[in-house]
């Protein structure tokens, strides 16, 4: 198979994304991962532009990559500066990185509106900068900025800058469409005319998801013969993002027929996606191809029974090459397919056409058109199915609740109070808390009645809390929907309560999650 070169830039484009801001120690063990994956070049940032880059190289010093290049970023020389006294050009020398990626503008505008100087300085800047620089380092990348932009608009002068890198030296030209708006026909007609006429250059593609194309140009390119792709884990970046790597390297391997990665490490792939994810404090979208939590999920009945018969039928590769895995989701549109894998799922061996499975199944459709939705909620969704089968024992047994909210003139916020009676194997139990809220005193409360017999319930904490209406049209009448995602440390689970009253939406949801923990234990043996 041929080879495709991947560059990641995560750490330099993806740092420009809104919201994102890497540590030093970030980007060190983002680099760590990125070349443990088997990326080809991981450009680290630009020396000198701020003191974490400049520091990020002088650590990199010691750094020996299993199979990665490190790349220092930089732009061409400014105009009327030889390349020796810039001092930018100097610090990407001083970086100590073997391969250099410079920038320089490529679209005739840009050249005379942005940088204010001559086409012909222009070529100067680049040529001199990329000589220099290849006269002390293994590799030159020449980013031609704004490329495709500049091929419609110039496409003599935008290929003559092409070929002013690559006299000075350049191993690679990068084609860029910077402002993300070219659509694939263009990058594959463009990218393949410049192919043509520099033959034996190596050439590479660079592009942003301005026009949800970032992915698509990237792949267009190298049918046109590109063989080095720019991109970023999840494609995070400025605006919009840059193509995103996590769709690319898959298609270009397990459909395009290129070499791309080893196969262990495409195994790796959902992982590093969402590690990057957490680095970066960006939510990975759910519906992402080949990554996301719902990228092979089945909801339809119909869909669940074919995917169990084979999965070919409704996806179109096997998930563990990336990593994921199936996911079958419970609702109204639930058949028996469905609930039949995932009671198989937490262990529970049944027949399909058992009339328990259609009692279930009815049940949970009962339950859903009650305003129910259990595929947020998959700890309420296993207590469910294991309490109609008897396998969930009573932890405890609630006698009555009940919850206080006071505000006296000149008090800033109200003041809640829950008193909580139950029972746990005979011995009854009266507690009250307070708490900045009603759910948060009845939480106080029930912990403070539980916590004796079952102190492994310290460890639960409730790290999300949501409330939806059900039934908007009926106002301050309608259902809500509570979901409420708790924690132990080691787990993350999700549980649902619905009612017309807020506060027993959110009992149920409460009590579930204590209930999920305590069983969960009791499986593991650890009650």
């Amino acid at each position: 198979m041929e080879k495709v070169f991947i560059y990641d830039t995560t750490l330099r484009d993806g740092s420009q994304a809104e919201g994102v801001n890497f540590s030093l120690e970030d980007k060190l063990r983002i680099i760590q991962k990125l070349d443990e994956f088997g990326i080809d070049y991981i450009e680290c940032g630009w020396p000198g532009a701020n003191p974490k880059d400049t520091v990020l190289f002088e650590r990199l010093k010691k750094y020996r990559p299993q199979h990665a290049k490190i790349v220092a970023f930089g732009s061409t020389r400014r105009p009327g500066k030889r390349a020796e006294e810039d001092p930018q050009v100097e610090n990407l020398l001083r970086s100590g990185a073997r391969v250099i990626t410079i920038f320089g503008k490529s679209w005739d505008f840009h050249v005379e509106q942005a940088l204010k100087t001559t086409l012909e300085e222009n070529l100067h800047m680049v040529y001199e900068t990329v000589e220099m620089l290849k006269k002390h380092v293994d590799e030159v990348i020449f980013d031609a900025e704004h490329f495709f932009d500049g091929y419609k608009s110039n496409p003599d002068y935008a290929k003559e800058v092409l070929l002013t890198a690559l006299q000075a030296g350049a191993d690679w030209l990068v084609l860029c469409d910077t402002n993300g708006g070219s659509l694939p026909q263009e990058v594959y007609e463009i990218t393949r005319k410049v192919r043509e006429c520099y033959s034996d250059a190596r050439i590479g593609i660079h592009t942003h998801n301005d026009s949800d194309t970032g992915v698509a140009n990237s792949l267009m390119a190298v049918l046109a013969g590109a063989r080095q792709v720019q991109g970023t884990i999840n494609g995070i970046g400025e605006r919009t993002g840059n193509a995103n790597l996590c769709s690319i390297i898959p298609n270009l391997q397990l459909k395009m027929g290129f070499e791309v990665v080893r196969e262990e490490s495409l195994r790796r792939l959902t992982e590093l996606s969402h590690f990057i994810s957490e680095m970066s404090n960006m939510p990975l979208p759910k519906n992402m191809p080949y990554v996301g939590e719902s990228a092979f999920a089945h909801k339809a009945g119909v869909h669940a029974s074919a995917v169990m018969k084979h999965s070919s039928t409704y996806e179109h590769i096997d998930p563990s090459l990336v990593g994921n895995r199936r996911k079958v989701t419970v609702s109204d549109l639930s058949g028996r397919s469905n609930i039949v894998y995932k009671l198989r799922e937490i262990g529970i061996q049944v027949d399909e056409k058992s009339p328990e499975v259609m009692r279930l199944v009815e049940k949970i459709k009962e339950l859903e058109k009650e305003g129910y939705h259990f595929e947020a909620a998959e700890a309420s969704f296993e207590l469910l199915c294991k309490r109609h089968f008897g396998l969930v024992r009573d932890y405890f047994e609630l006698d009555a609740y009940r919850v206080l909210i006071a505000k006296r003139s000149g008090d800033q916020l109200p003041v809640s109070e829950a008193t909580v009676r139950l029972s746990v194997e005979d011995v009854k139990q009266h507690t009250a808390a307070l708490g900045n809220g009603p759910v948060s005193s009845l939480d106080r409360a029930l912990r403070k009645a539980l916590e004796e017999f079952y102190p492994n319930l310290k460890e639960v904490q409730l790290i999300d809390y949501k409330v939806r209406i059900v039934n908007e049209s009926e106002g301050t009448r309608a259902k809500v929907r509570v979901l409420i995602e708790s924690t132990d440390g080691d787990r993350k689970w999700g549980t649902v309560g619905v009612s017309e009253n807020i506060i027993e939406a959110s009992w149920i949801a409460l009590t579930d999650s204590l209930i999920y923990k305590l069983h969960k234990d009791e499986e593991e043996g650890i009650i």
